[in-house]
């Protein structure tokens, strides 16, 4: 008897690569080995998650790469599908150590070096143009909005980022700055740069707070629902060493950046700092200074477009409603934007 079913070497590769995801119907997920931690913490990997639904598929010719922020992974569903409505492929990357890609005896989140995030960016950033064949436009949040700004300056010196096939960036209440008082970012940063050496593992008290996480998570008085190993509610432990590259990383974007391509930053209007859950929590960042991003935009280089949102909370994207109607709203209007400053830049008359 003949199997009329042949397939081909690549097809057979990409689904024996790709997993379903824990999200369910139309996400699948791929591991990204990245070798021993430098951080001394076994084997480290990333995980690269698609979305593709069987009806209404995407354009091949744009797609979308998603980073998030610290106490996160993608879970975010709606944005992967509106984005997909308007006809891009998306992709969502949990760095190492973070959300699916963490593994049994490793530390969440901790890295000594924010560059050590370029390996599982780079393959990721391929793997994508490797599966679409167009460009990418990448959307990152809070600690994702540090790191991938950090990444592409990086990789505009090298190669450029138009030749890397990027076309944008959207960050998402980027955290560009250390919250708290002044001092923290005066006297605090060198203590934190000298203790960070040497006592990295060091965890930082404040932990128990959980007024973001009972704003957004179901079981509290928020609307969504995720994992609360990946994304516990009073969040996971900051600890020095982690916190020392985070600073380090600020210095660099305070120096200035050049990601090479137009930004979309949005954020909320209002700060509000709290240590316990109330409807205040739920229209404003409880957990960046606004005014700080604000204030660093500028340092992200070339074009750059910043948009408060009234009502919105940390993440924009998981606002309530009607601020979350407007982000989407307002990322709507800057792709429309993009693909117009993006025809005009490509035409033979914009190197006339």
């Amino acid at each position: 008897m003949t199997n009329e079913t042949s397939f081909s070497v690549s097809e057979i590769t990409d689904r024996t690569q790709w997993q379903p995801d824990v999200l369910g119907a139309g996400y699948e997920q791929r591991t990204i080995p990245l070798g021993p931690d430098p951080d001394g913490e076994g084997e480290a990997v990333a995980t690269l998650v698609r979305y593709t639904p069987d009806t209404g598929a995407a354009a091949t010719e744009s797609a979308v790469l998603y980073v998030h922020g610290f106490t996160d992974y993608f879970f975010q569903q709606h944005l992967a599908e509106h984005l997909h409505g308007r006809g891009h492929r998306f992709y969502a990357l949990d760095l190492r150590k973070c959300g699916r890609s963490l593994r049994d005896g490793q530390t969440p989140h901790y890295v000594t070096d924010l560059a050590r995030y370029d390996a599982e960016l780079n393959e990721a950033l391929r793997i994508v143009k490797e599966e679409t064949g167009g460009t990418v436009l990448l959307v990152a949040h809070s600690t994702g909005g540090l790191i991938v700004p950090l990444w592409l300056n990086r990789l505009n010196k090298k190669i450029g980022t138009a030749a890397a096939g990027i076309t944008g960036l959207v960050l998402n209440s980027p955290w560009f700055d250390l919250q708290g008082p002044s001092y923290y970012r005066t006297v605090g940063t060198p203590i934190i740069h000298a203790l960070g050496r040497f006592r990295s593992m060091f965890e930082l008290p404040g932990g128990e707070i959980r007024t973001y996480g009972d704003s957004l998570h179901h079981t509290a008085a928020g609307e969504w629902d995720y994992n609360l190993d990946w994304k516990p509610l009073s969040g996971f432990p900051v600890r020095l060493g982690w916190l020392r590259a985070i600073r380090s990383g600020h210095a660099q974007l305070h120096k200035g950046l050049d990601v090479g391509v137009p930004s979309l930053i949005l954020r909320s209007r209002l700060t509000t700092f709290t240590r316990k859950y109330g409807p205040a929590a739920d229209v404003a960042d409880v957990v960046l200074d606004v005014r700080q991003i604000q204030r660093w935009a500028g340092c992200i280089g070339d074009r750059t477009n910043i948009v408060p949102i009234d009502g919105a909370r940390h993440d924009v994207f998981l606002s309530s409603a009607e601020p979350r109607a407007k982000a989407f709203a307002e990322l709507d209007h800057w792709l429309d934007w993009l693909a117009i400053y993006l025809r005009k830049s490509e035409s033979p008359e914009a190197g006339a």
